[in-house]
């Protein structure tokens, strides 16, 4: 058998509701999972991509919190996410209000922009050929 990809990716948050708020209504994805999950009121959120491909857990836990410190206008994470047509995205995701400190441009490995999410996260969007 053969590992056949990221089945879940744990993105640090301080304002889960916040977060949840943002990548549900704004960014397109589905609130998939919100339960408690112990005596401290802490709630297990889920968020999966219309794709049905990507599920990010949204943790208030602050060790998952780490980010990428000083790279200057380069994304704070380490994954990329991805769109069909990333030049309508990032029009569609602008009036919405997302902040794109790097409009999308084309690079030698094909477009890409960069857009910060409702916590400060810099996430780098690819368009997928």
């Amino acid at each position: 058998m053969a590992i056949r990809g990221v089945s879940k990716i744990v993105l640090g948050v301080q304002d889960q509701q916040r977060a949840k708020e943002f990548w549900s209504e704004i960014v397109g994805f589905t609130v998939t999972t919100d339960v408690p999950y112990d005596d401290s009121g802490a709630r297990w959120v889920e968020v999966t991509s219309a794709d049905d491909r990507t599920v990010l857990v949204l943790s208030t836990d602050p060790a998952d919190r780490k980010t990428f410190e000083g790279r200057g206008e380069l994304p704070t994470s380490n994954f990329f996410f991805y769109a069909d047509d990333i030049e309508k995205t990032y029009r569609e995701l602008s009036a919405k209000g997302v902040e794109f400190p790097a409009v999308p441009e084309e690079q030698p490995w094909g477009w890409w922009s960069m857009f910060v999410d409702s916590e400060g996260n810099r996430f780098a969007l690819q368009q997928r050929d």
